[in-house]
């Protein structure tokens, strides 16, 4: 785990040590243990370095191929190094114990195909000093980042935001698209754009392709296509277990301590169950943040099941104070808005295992491929309508209530046959604290609605969040965690184990008013019935509505609503956000996350645009 940046001057000028120096201190927390520097005339390379596999100066990087003809600066695991090095090795002589040497071996051996053999996750460039060629790489799902700045002159990358900002000596610009899906959707990292208009991400599964020359010759294609993947579905609930067993197990390799984050829910609680009972790892550690019992966000009754288990359990509290003495960090760490203040309570876990571990284990990935959320009870009832399953349907709504006791699946299900359009009004009328100018400018290119909502089927739905919607959660675990020089690693999205649920049939997933079925059969019984009995769904949520209604916030949030700036963006009715957020204060409505939003939003501004 490390971070990554470069220069390449299209112009062929020579690419100056200091700009990469630059780059790589404003993401030294993602290194602070080794750093280093290749320059080839008009390329640059940085690179600082987090030890987890090979702690020694043999994993230093830049790294060079046997033959010196490749270079490498990545930043990710390869978690079946082991088994790759072994095939490679009566062709490759290796002189380190690190991944990153066995993905040049792979690209010297297999080419740019290389990367349909490794299990892992990854961001790499490796630059052929011959033909002055790179070849840039990104994992399947998004989960390590790649951003990007190009013009006519220069091609600039970096691990972080941060970095490429700071290289770039004139006025950044605002990518008010992406501030419309925002504030209207609650979305981002939909898409390769970000909320800066002129820096743009790699796309997960996808390579990008650079002649290092004045051509500016910058192809990028797409690798892996996980529909196309989907064929088999695991064969029993034996082979669930063995393959999720098998992810786990070679997420553990690591040189340096491994934890594990819990949270009282199904996903996290499964990992750890698995460490405890299965793999008997002794002296494990986890991390958990909780609240006052019976706040929002609370889930200590869960996890405080493994009490008297063989754990060395570590609590975080949240709350509104430590999130408005922590908000100036938390925001520069984040580097975009984040739509809820979830990502705070990631965050506060990710200091607090730091202390204690290097690696954490992190369970993100099952709510997206087995429908943790209760809105995927909407497609599955889309799909038995448009099946003419009409009786089943009818069956699993009313079973669906007596078990959930809610609206949210029912309402999801009415939301999601609607037209498209109709779906689109029904977000700017419930959200009518915005300036007609702002909607109109930008609500004609939001493509939330097509991309996400569209699905016909629980399994489309799945995949639409794979490709348009989960990825934010796998940035913000990133940079949350690469704070605090942190690495975070997700056994779900283990892509054997992501591809065969996938191919499951929806009622081995949703049925009869329960989520995520057959992770719940699968392990039974090992698992505290509790956890496996539990239907509620909370995830990282945090008292956001108590939070803003204290003081410190209530200040703040008037000095930002009152403030020229905010009444100057032309994006919403003032008057109208002000008489909301004052019945707020009373008591009458819950506007919490949206003043969090405004809030973060505006402090963004401050920080990246207005200065």
């Amino acid at each position: 785990m490390c971070g990554i940046c470069g220069i390449i001057n299209f112009n062929s000028e020579q690419v100056r040590r200091n700009h990469l120096e630059i780059m790589m201190n404003k993401m030294k927390q993602r290194g602070p243990d080794d750093e280093g520097i290749f320059i080839d005339n008009n390329i640059g390379l940085g690179f600082v370095r987090l030890n987890i596999i090979d702690l020694t100066y043999t994993g230093h990087q830049p790294m060079f191929s046997d033959d010196n003809r490749y270079c490498i600066v990545y930043n990710g695991e390869i978690y079946n190094y082991i088994e790759l090095k072994e095939t490679l090795s009566d062709r490759y002589i290796f002189k380190s114990n690190s991944d990153t040497e066995v993905i040049l071996a792979a690209y010297k051996e297999y080419g740019e195909a290389c990367i349909n053999k490794f299990i892992g996750m990854w961001a790499f460039l490796i630059y052929d000093i011959e033909k002055k060629k790179v070849f840039i790489s990104r994992d399947r799902f998004g989960i390590k980042p790649f951003y990007y700045y190009t013009d006519k002159d220069k091609f600039i990358f970096a691990s972080d935001i941060q970095s490429i900002i700071k290289l770039l000596s004139y006025k950044i610009n605002v990518n008010w698209q992406i501030i419309y899906d925002y504030l209207i959707f609650t979305r981002t990292d939909q898409s390769e754009n970000t909320f800066f208009k002129e820096i743009k991400k790699l796309q997960h599964g996808c390579n990008l392709n650079i002649s290092v020359n004045s051509d500016k010759n910058i192809k990028i294609s797409k690798w892996y296509d996980l529909p196309k993947e989907i064929k088999e579905p695991f064969i029993n609930e034996e082979e669930f277990r063995h393959i999720l067993y098998s992810s786990i197990k070679i997420q553990l390799r690591s040189d340096v301590p491994v934890g594990v984050c819990l949270s009282g829910g199904l996903d996290s609680s499964t990992i750890t169950s698995i460490l405890l009972k299965e793999f008997r790892i002794k002296n494990l550690h986890s991390f958990s943040a909780i609240y006052t019992r019976g706040q929002l966000g609370d889930e200590s009754e869960f996890i405080n099941e493994y009490k008297n288990e063989d754990l060395n359990m570590h609590f975080v509290y949240p709350s509104a104070k430590t999130l408005y003495e922590d908000l100036s960090i938390f925001l520069n760490a984040m580097a975009e808005p984040m739509p809820t203040t979830s990502e705070y309570a990631e965050f506060k876990v990710m200091q607090l295992a730091k202390e204690h571990c290097t690696v954490l284990l992190n369970g993100q990935g099952a709510d997206e491929l087995m429908g943790g959320y209760l809105y995927f009870f909407g497609y599955y009832f889309k799909e038995l309508l448009y099946n003419f399953k009409w009786r089943k349907l009818l069956k699993e709504i009313i079973t669906y209530y007596k078990i959930q006791k809610n609206f949210i699946g029912i309402y999801s299900f009415i939301y999601f046959i609607l037209p498209q359009f109709i779906q689109n009004k029904k977000y700017i009328f419930k959200i009518n604290y915005y300036s007609n100018v702002f909607i109109k400018n930008q609500s004609k290119d939001s493509h939330i609605v097509r991309d996400l909502y569209s699905a016909k089927t629980l399994k489309e739905s799945f995949l639409n969040h794979f490709e348009h919607k989960f990825e934010h959660h796998l940035l913000w675990a990133d940079k949350s965690g690469m704070w605090f020089s942190l690495e975070t690693r997700f056994p779900f999205l283990d892509h054997r184990f992501v591809e065969k649920t996938l191919a499951l049939d929806s009622s081995e997933i949703i049925e009869k008013g329960i989520t995520k079925k057959i992770l719940r059969q699968a392990f039974e019984g090992i698992l505290p019935a509790k956890i496996t009995n539990r239907i509620d769904k909370v995830g990282y949520q945090t008292p956001t509505d108590e939070w803003f209604k204290k003081l410190e916030f209530v200040n703040l949030s008037k000095e930002i609503l009152n403030s020229q700036k905010f009444k100057q963006r032309g994006i919403y009715n003032c008057n109208k956000v002000n008489s909301l957020f004052n019945k707020y204060i009373e008591g009458k409505i819950n506007f919490g996350n949206e003043i969090w939003k405004i809030i973060n939003l505006e402090l963004w501004f401050n920080k990246y645009i207005d200065n």
